[in-house]
C-alpha cells in the first residue's frame, strides 16, 4: 500500500438503515485522518491525500507505539471543556507547525479509530469484511499503552442503541452515526454499503475557483452535486488560511461565471469542500470545511 491511500466514504441518508447485517458507529466531528505507522516514523494523511503530520504531531508521536506496518483510518478530534470541538480541530489544521504545537499543549488531540487498512508486516486487509477488520482493529488498539490518545470508536449492532446515540450525544460534539454492512470491504470512494446520518446535513462540492487573491481568498466557486456552480459565503480566516496554499500552487485559468452569473477566477484546484446542504438551493453556499 502506497501513501496516500484513497479513502472510503459513506453515503448521506436521512435515517439509519435497519435489518440484518448493519453495524453502527458514533461519528465524531473532527478531521478525517489516516495514520501510517512506517518502519521508522509515523505519517498522517488527510482525506484529500495531503500530509498533515506537522499539525497533528502529538498523534504522530502516539502512533509510534503501534506495530510497524499498521495503517489506521479514523478521525482526529479535539476536546474543549468536555465537548468535541470542530472549531478547535479546524484551527489546528489551519495552523503553522509551531502554532499547532502550542495548541496541542493546551488541547491535546485524540485519534478515534474505526478501521484498519493494513496490519503489521504490511498485510493489506481492505478486501476483508468490515466485521473482520473491526476485530483486527480492536486487537491493534488493545496493544497500545494505557492511557493512549488512540482509541477505538464505539460501535453496536443494535439500531435502537444507535438511535439513542444520535438523539442524546449531539451536545457532546458527536456529529451523527455511521452504518456499515458487516460484510462490506473497505472500498475507496462513496459506497451504498456505508451510510451516515448527521445532525447538520452537508454535501461535498468541487472547488473550481475563487474570488480575491489566491493567498487571501474571499469566497470559493464550487460545483455542486447537481452540476450547478455557485460562490460560497465569505470564508472565515482559519478556513481561508487552510485553503490558500492550494490556490497559490495552481495556475489561474481566466475569468468565469457561476450558474447565477457571479464572476470568479477559475482554477483546477483538485480540492473538495463540505457545504451545508440547506444552502445549495440558493446562489450562495456555506463552506464548512476542506475535505
Amino acid at each position: 500500500m502506497e501513501f496516500p491511500v484513497a479513502v472510503a466514504l459513506a453515503e448521506l441518508v436521512p435515517q439509519l438503515p435497519t435489518g440484518p447485517g448493519w453495524r453502527y458507529e458514533v461519528k465524531m466531528d473532527g478531521h478525517r485522518t489516516i495514520m501510517w505507522r512506517l518502519p521508522e516514523t509515523v505519517r498522517l494523511q488527510a482525506r484529500s491525500g495531503r500530509d498533515v503530520t506537522a499539525v497533528w504531531m502529538d498523534l504522530a508521536l502516539a502512533g509510534m507505539e503501534l506495530p510497524a506496518g499498521v495503517v489506521l483510518d479514523g478521525e482526529a478530534v479535539v476536546v474543549v471543556e468536555d465537548k468535541i470541538s470542530f472549531e478547535a480541530a479546524q484551527s489546528r489544521a489551519a495552523s503553522s507547525p509551531a502554532r499547532a504545537r502550542r495548541l496541542a499543549e493546551r488541547y491535546p488531540a485524540l485519534f478515534i479509530v474505526w478501521d484498519v487498512l493494513q496490519l503489521p508486516g504490511g498485510e493489506d486487509v481492505r478486501a476483508r469484511p468490515y466485521e473482520w477488520r473491526r476485530a483486527a482493529m480492536l486487537d491493534v488498539v488493545a496493544g497500545l499503552p494505557v492511557p493512549s490518545p488512540i482509541q477505538a470508536v464505539s460501535a453496536t449492532d443494535d439500531v435502537e442503541v444507535a438511535r439513542a446515540w444520535f438523539e442524546s450525544l449531539e451536545p457532546t460534539g458527536v456529529e451523527g452515526v455511521v452504518a456499515k454492512l458487516a460484510t462490506s470491504p473497505y472500498r475507496a470512494g462513496r459506497s451504498s454499503s456505508w451510510k451516515k446520518v448527521r445532525h447538520a446535513e452537508t454535501v461535498d462540492a468541487e472547488v473550481i475557483g475563487y474570488t480575491g487573491a489566491p493567498l487571501r481568498p474571499r469566497t470559493l466557486a464550487v460545483r455542486l452535486p447537481d452540476g450547478h456552480t455557485a460562490l460560497s459565503q465569505r470564508l472565515g480566516a482559519p478556513l481561508a488560511a487552510q485553503i490558500a496554499p492550494f490556490l497559490t500552487s495552481v495556475s489561474a485559468a481566466g475569468r468565469a461565471r457561476t450558474s447565477g452569473g457571479d464572476v470568479y477566477t477559475a482554477a483546477q484546484t483538485g480540492l473538495t469542500v463540505e457545504v451545508l446542504a440547506g444552502t445549495t438551493r440558493h446562489a450562495v453556499v456555506t463552506v464548512t470545511r476542506l475535505r
